[in-house]
């Protein structure tokens, strides 16, 4: 049996801890809730890549090119790289985070 320690408001506990009263399946909420956040990961990791894609076809560079080009210094800080790198990064954690729940 797994004891989670969860920072959360009183009210949310009270909340959550109905909601699983109610529950007569928690092992089914349990893996509905891992499904849930795994489709979640990777309707972000869709919409991430389509925009890493828009930078690519604007600036005909590989996204990778350019995140190593950006963090070498290459290529300056202006907002549009800044938005690009940030999204390349995003995009890293979200896989990452993807690979960890599947």
């Amino acid at each position: 049996m797994l004891h989670l320690q969860l920072d959360i408001q009183p009210r949310t506990e009270q909340r959550l801890k109905k909601l699983l009263q109610a529950i007569p399946d928690q092992e089914m909420f349990a893996q509905n809730l891992l499904e849930y956040q795994i489709a979640e990961l990777k309707k972000s990791l869709l919409n991430i890549r389509l925009d890493l894609k828009q930078f690519e076809e604007t600036y005909h560079l590989s996204t990778q090119d350019f995140y190593r080009q950006f963090t070498e210094g290459i290529r300056d800080d202006r907002e549009e790289y800044m938005v690009w790198a940030g999204l390349y990064e995003m995009f890293c954690e979200n896989e990452q985070r993807l690979r960890e729940l599947a």
